[in-house]
């Protein structure tokens, strides 16, 4: 291999490498849920509309409510982030349709991205009520347990004969 090529390889090796590079900095971009046609769910009117043409005109909800059997739910999402990050919210429409009891529309509401909750969990196990138990009470904790009286093993009754003790 001559001098040339060399250099003409490692180039184009350094060339890929800072392309590769350039490219874990480029967000990506995700949508989730319900695509949202302004005009369709503006012509959803309260008053006017029932359950069947709100399906007709917006098809299935997103999710439906689970104590008030009148409300559904529309949810659309837009989505960011970086590599290997987290997802980061940049835009969330919640529709939320009210139907009365004869299945007219009652209510139309629209909330956004206000409403997303940031939740960070408090370390990786999860507090609980009770006694702390060490790495050896865990490991060691059953031993002579196993065969106690009233744990099921030899110290305690059997009912495998038909109701009847066996010796």
């Amino acid at each position: 291999m001559s001098l040339k090529s060399v250099r003409q390889l490692t180039a184009a090796a350094l060339l890929a490498s800072c392309v590769f590079g350039a490219s874990a900095c480029v967000p990506l971009k995700s949508h989730q849920g319900y695509v949202i046609d302004a005009d369709l769910v503006n012509s959803v009117q309260a008053g006017t509309d029932t359950r069947q043409s709100v399906l007709a005109t917006l098809g299935k909800p997103t999710f439906t409510s689970d104590f008030n059997q009148g409300d559904w739910y529309y949810v659309s999402r837009e989505t960011r982030n970086y590599a290997y990050n987290n997802p980061h919210v940049r835009e969330q429409t919640t529709l939320r349709i009210s139907f009365d009891e004869k299945g007219n529309v009652s209510a139309v509401r629209r909330s956004g991205v206000e409403q997303v909750a940031s939740i960070s969990p408090s370390g990786k196990t999860t507090p609980t009520l009770g006694k702390k138990r060490s790495f050896f009470d865990e490991l060691f904790g059953n031993i002579g347990t196993v065969g106690a009286v009233g744990g099921g093993g030899q110290g305690g009754q059997s009912n495998t004969g038909g109701g009847r003790d066996t010796p």
